[in-house]
């Protein structure tokens, strides 16, 4: 009796727990998205951009004979210019993709650490008659039912938190 109580007792706070682990993986991949998607305007790209446009206008008004080899050098400046914004750009979407590749890894390896420290254990109950036709499905690997309680495990249970903390995400940041 004594060892049933205290393992109610530990279990108690593993779902919020594992629900807020998946929503902070939800909120750091929703953010990484944003930031891949409006890009890197920092004043340096904002600053090479405006030279560029400045330089190629400069240079399609010297449109005399005489002041040609001064337009093809403002055309070749402009030109640089653009190089090294490409290079500046290609850097933010480096950063990007390097920030999606640890999120990915570290989710990963805590949704291994979850499954095996709760494979077999029961992350959180919930009434029988709440989840009717699923229950079967919700208490997979974890024992069933108990005092008219469906037992859920950690497959679904991350599963329903992952789209439950998706839905929160698009909420909060209207997407």
């Amino acid at each position: 009796m004594g060892d049933e109580v205290s393992e109610v007792y530990q279990r108690l706070p593993a779902a919020p727990f594992i629900f807020f682990v998946v929503l902070m993986f939800q909120f750091a991949s929703h953010w990484i998205d944003h930031f891949k998607k409006s890009g890197s305007d920092n004043e340096k790209e904002t600053k090479l951009r405006e030279e560029i446009k400045d330089l190629l206008n400069e240079a399609s008004s010297l449109s005399q004979p005489s002041t040609f080899a001064q337009a093809a050098k403002l055309k070749r400046l402009a030109a640089a210019k653009e190089r090294e914004l490409a290079k500046c750009q290609n850097l933010h979407d480096n950063d990007t993709a390097l920030y999606s590749k640890v999120l990915l890894i570290s989710k990963v390896l805590t949704y291994l650490i979850l499954l095996i420290w709760f494979w077999s254990v029961p992350v959180a109950s919930i009434s029988q008659q709440l989840v009717q036709p699923f229950g079967r499905l919700l208490s997979w690997r974890t024992g069933g039912v108990q005092n008219n309680n469906i037992m859920v495990g950690i497959i679904p249970w991350l599963i329903v938190s992952s789209r439950v903390g998706r839905f929160i995400c698009r909420l909060t940041y209207g997407k």
